[in-house]
């Protein structure tokens, strides 16, 4: 039988972040298969953000990397009816595990987000393991695997990250940007330190802003504890800000953009903090707890109960003793104060989860348990305190209702067992059994809470349909009746998620992201477009005004597509006169745009026969009934806005619409004959040929086009010019003067991008020459190891 000391170092080096991995996958899998969760049983994922974000943005990935999407990295031309992708892609899609969505069929995206989710835990993980080892190699090989795994098996990874994939990538920038502030503290790896620092932030800018400042209060404990004297610790903080900026840098082509995109975006709720109450956060510190507006502190007994110790050991160092449970009680004393929680969340407070940052407490409480394990295991007496402090925290915890007789069953099992290891003998055939309590304890409390949230958020969050052969019907129909760019296939109602266009396939006016322009918002909103999520969730338009603007020739309607002749080329000509100012009616803001007067006015509250009557209520709830045909509003600001809607042809003179008594409501009776002549004179005038490209778009007029406004079918989002100079608005949309010449070349360029490219170079030059001249003074200074201990 091998003993540590003869299996060779590369293999002892692989081997503990390899058992990590593993132990992770399987805890995740196990407690998905125990709630009966995708992949394992029928209940389905599909909640929040995940359903409307991250699995239609990586089916769009999809068709990116295969070369069918319509438009490129920089512009979108499926959602929102043309918007900036660019923030998109920085936002939820530069992770480097997101392409691995492409190796499975479109139609099984949901297995590859689910793959891709696990696969983040596996590796954080590991990461976090190889850290330990890193810090203090004197511990046993296991006990660092299994507070590897329970950094990434942490209550915040498994009912926070497990339906927000793209913040996983946090999970794992933590012990990654812990790393390179070991290289920076030894003066070793300049180019390596800030490629990883360019890596992380560009995988999730959000999270790992976030990580950056736990690794740098996880570098200032390590130089308090084991760093050099004198000058020297200035120096290494010099350095580390350094490889830091150069990283962020090096990342500055994606990150500036997605900045702009942000401050370009229509804004959220300001919410103002309010903490938590005490004993709910220590009832977050138990497994399968859950509440969306507390931290999801758990982490696995073993892990308090040795951070504990640390205060009882009198064989460790005093700073050791005292500033890694110092450190702890900072983290999570700042998360309940309003200042460093602003801090925290880049100065905003979230309109979701307040406690997005709960990971790094988990982290530095991995690291203060393995400080203690690295030094030896703890004797009795410190075992004993230890213990005790758990049980005070538990007793803390008891008055919060989130506190369930399972979550106590766990933990106090999880004390018992982990206690019961440490307390064994230390040799033969007690390790393993030590090994299997500790494992077990972990395997067992990470998959319970698990399979809690799991069922919690099928019972709280938003949920949605999973992917099936009813979705695939109507993306095949889609696929047949698309014919782009002639003219627009909308996905249509009703909506499947709040990405419709990029899940499904089409171009439509459907879109949810949190870089939603506000032009866009603002626009839909104007023209009587319905939405969610704050003005952020965009809805499907289904009105036959709109569809002629905006081009739409189809859309999905009653379980198939319905064609129409009414619409217009996505390029158009306006004559000469101002462009439309919009007013509170959105039937005449329609007819502004749209340039004739189509809708006629009710009389004595009743449409005229034979016009097609719609409503728009945006602030009403409930059923709305014209005769026999009846609409669903869901609307209430600024939560909700409901969409003009259809309540059929005026059949019967007289006949009024009933309308829930919330908020403002107004009736419009659509003359379709006016449409049809408005639509047939500006397809007079319209484009020959249209070209939208990935960068833009190129349009060929008709001679003798004259002067007016050439309007283009998409959003005026910023980053638009025509000719060389910025792009003008019509109505909210793209727009500028006839071109003498008749060729309209308009191009897309996301805020930002030039200004992102050159801080890229300049970081890239900078690194570079500080790693091709070891010999100037300035690079010395960054290289220069301080004096060891």
């Amino acid at each position: 039988m091998q003993t540590e000391q003869n299996i060779p170092a590369r293999s002892r080096s692989a081997r503990a972040p390899a058992l990590a991995a593993l132990l992770a996958a399987v805890a995740v899998c196990t407690g998905d298969a125990v709630a009966r969760v995708f992949p394992f049983g029928p209940r389905h994922r599909a909640v929040n953000d995940l359903a409307n974000q991250f699995v239609p943005f990586h089916a769009h990935l999809w068709d990116l990397l295969r070369g069918r999407a319509d438009g490129g990295p920089l512009l979108d031309w499926r959602a929102g009816w043309g918007t900036s992708f660019l923030p998109d892609y920085g936002t939820y899609l530069s992770s480097p595990f997101a392409p691995l969505a492409a190796l499975l069929p479109r139609t099984d995206v949901e297995y590859a987000v689910y793959g891709i989710t696990v696969l983040k835990t596996a590796v954080a993980a590991a990461a976090m393991t190889f850290l330990l080892r890193r810090l203090g190699p004197g511990g046993v090989w296991w006990w660092a695997a299994v507070l590897g795994a329970a950094y990434a098996l942490c209550g915040w990874s498994l009912a926070e990250g497990a339906y927000n994939p793209m913040w996983l990538d946090g999970l794992i920038a933590l012990p990654l940007l812990c790393l390179v502030g070991e290289w920076v503290r030894e003066g070793r790896r300049p180019l390596l330190g800030p490629l990883v620092v360019a890596v992380c932030w560009l995988a999730n800018f959000y999270t790992a802003y976030m990580a950056t400042l736990g690794a740098a209060l996880v570098l200032l404990v390590r130089l308090a504890t084991a760093g050099p004297s004198g000058r020297a610790p200035v120096r290494t903080l010099l350095r580390a800000a350094l490889t830091t900026a150069l990283g962020v840098g090096l990342a500055a082509p994606v990150l500036v953009p997605v900045f702009l995109g942000s401050r370009h975006a229509y804004p959220g709720v300001v919410r103002e903090f309010g903490p938590a109450a005490a004993t709910d956060v220590l009832a977050r510190l138990l497994p399968a707890t859950y509440s969306f507006a507390t931290p999801a502190a758990f982490v696995c007994t073993a892990v308090p109960l040795l951070a504990a110790t640390l205060l009882f050991r009198r064989d460790l160092p005093g700073r050791e003793r005292w500033l890694w449970p110092g450190l702890c009680g900072a983290v999570a004393l700042s998360m309940q104060w309003g200042p460093s929680h602003l801090v925290w969340h880049v100065f905003a407070t979230p309109n979701g989860s307040p406690y997005r940052q709960t990971f790094v407490l988990s982290g530095v409480l991995v690291l203060a348990a393995w400080t203690a394990v690295s030094h030896g295991l703890p004797d009795r007496r410190a075992l004993s305190a230890g213990a005790a402090v758990v049980l005070a925290l538990v007793a803390g915890a008891l008055p919060s209702r989130l506190v369930t007789p399972t979550s106590l069953l766990l933990a106090g099992a999880g004390l018992t067992a982990v206690a019961g290891a440490l307390l064994l003998p230390r040799r033969g055939r007690y390790r393993a059994l030590a090994a299997l309590l500790v494992t077990g304890t972990l395997l067992g409390q990470a998959a319970a809470t698990t399979a809690h949230a799991d069922r919690e958020r099928a019972a709280r969050l938003d949920d949605y349909p999973p992917l099936g052969p009813e979705q695939e019907r109507r993306a095949a129909a889609l696929a047949a009746a698309d014919g782009w760019p002639a003219y627009r296939t909308d996905p249509g109602l009703p909506r499947f998620a709040g990405n419709d266009p990029l899940l499904l396939g089409g171009q439509g006016a459907a879109y949810y992201s949190s870089h939603t322009p506000a032009v866009l918002t603002e626009t839909l909103t104007a023209l009587g477009g319905g939405w969610t999520s704050r003005g952020r969730n965009l809805l499907s338009l289904d009105n036959p005004v709109t569809d002629a603007v905006f081009g739409v020739g189809a859309r999905w309607r009653d379980g198939a597509v319905a064609r129409t002749g009414t619409y217009l080329p996505l390029v158009t000509v306006r004559p000469p006169g101002p462009p439309p100012v919009y007013g509170p009616s959105p039937f005449r803001n329609q007819e502004l745009l749209l340039g004739a007067r189509v809708y006629a006015a009710p009389r004595a509250g009743a449409c005229p026969v034979g016009t097609e009557v719609f409503l728009w209520a945006p602030d009403a709830t409930g059923r709305a009934r014209l005769g026999a045909r009846t609409a669903d509003l869901l609307g209430g600001r600024p939560k909700r806005s409901a969409a003009m809607t259809s309540l059929g042809v005026q059949r019967t003179a007289g006949a009024r619409v009933e309308v829930p008594a919330d908020g403002r409501a107004e009736v419009g009776c659509l003359d379709h004959a006016r449409l049809r002549e408005a639509v047939t004179s500006l397809r007079a005038g319209a484009a020959t040929t249209v070209h939208p490209t990935t960068t833009g778009i190129r349009a060929t007029l008709k001679p003798g086009a004259g002067t007016g406004t050439v309007v283009v079918a998409a959003p005026r989002v910023a980053g638009w010019t025509c000719a060389g100079s910025p792009a003008a608005s019509y109505g909210g949309l793209l727009a500028l003067p006839v071109p003498p010449s008749g060729t309209v070349d308009c191009a897309f360029r996301p805020p930002g991008l030039r200004a992102g490219l050159a801080a890229g170079a300049a970081a890239l030059l900078a690194l570079t020459v500080l790693v091709a001249l070891p010999h100037t003074r300035l690079t010395s200074a960054i290289r220069r190891s301080p004096v060891r201990p």
